[in-house]
């Protein structure tokens, strides 16, 4: 199902749960803490819906949870056809390593963070760039879970000091990797700005552990992501990722340069 049948669905429901209820758009608005303009847009097709939008529908209106999943099949059909068994993959996973020299990972960007790289990218234009945010952020779910996947983080030192969004949202998202640094199943490590050539310079790539099975792997590039299952392959990223994270720092010594770093952002 695309995307435009999805937002279609979520807006004919709203409207249905509106009118039985007896209320107007405005009225809606109103007990939603929303303008009644956005309501009207989301009704219109012309915004899609966000989280905190959808449950706050639910509870008002009485849905029992019928947008909200709406809204997550509509998140979940946004994603990039190849990229959507790799999200799953990701969910289930009890461990993920991830290298990444250029940007924050996606399970670790801020919402202004993640939309500034979308924005960047050119791809995606008006809302369409929201509803990847979206996307991105429905993600992170996956470390706030009950049994969060271990996530072991390679950062290289300069993706501190790239002023993605300008120093507000570079502020804010280094803090944010510092709270999320602070969580028990995440280890953060960051390559010094010192070092020189080292394997990771030649990509991205994630590992992620499965419950039952090997080693499943996550190459990115500018065209389409490839998840790589071969077993030959797989352990020729498992060599450079020990590569890797030989070069890094510990994780308290990340955290400090991270906090100094956050600081610099002013």
């Amino acid at each position: 199902m695309s995307r435009m049948p999805m937002l279609e669905l979520f807006a004919g429901e709203l409207r249905r749960l509106r009118v039985a209820a007896g209320l107007s758009q405005e009225a809606l608005g109103e007990r939603l803490n929303y303008s009644a303009s956005l309501v009207a847009a989301v009704e219109q097709c012309r915004r899609p819906p966000r989280e905190e939008f959808a449950r706050r529908c639910d509870e008002v209106l009485s849905g029992g949870g019928l947008l909200a999943r709406i809204r997550e099949t509509l998140v979940r059909e946004s994603l990039m056809p190849w990229f959507r068994e790799w999200v799953t993959i990701e969910q289930e996973a009890s461990a993920l390593r991830s290298f990444q020299p250029l940007v924050v990972p996606g399970l670790l960007q801020t919402e202004a963070y993640a939309r500034t790289l979308y924005e960047g990218a050119g791809q995606f234009v008006g809302d369409e760039v929201e509803q990847q945010v979206a996307a991105r952020l429905a993600r992170q779910t996956v470390l706030t879970r009950p049994a969060p996947p271990q996530l072991v983080v390679v950062l290289d030192y300069t993706v501190l000091e790239r002023p993605v969004g300008g120093p507000k949202v570079m502020r804010e998202q280094l803090r944010h990797l510092l709270e999320v640094g602070g969580r028990p199943r995440v280890h953060l490590h960051l390559v010094p700005r010192s070092t020189g050539a080292y394997p990771g310079l030649n990509g991205a790539f994630v590992l992620a552990t499965p419950p039952e099975g090997d080693d499943i792997a996550y190459l990115d590039n500018q065209l389409h992501g490839t998840i790589v299952e071969r077993s030959a392959d797989v352990h020729s990223l498992r060599q450079i990722w020990e590569s890797v994270r030989a070069e890094a720092m510990p994780h308290g010594a990340t955290l400090k340069l991270i906090s100094e770093a956050a600081e610099t952002w002013t």
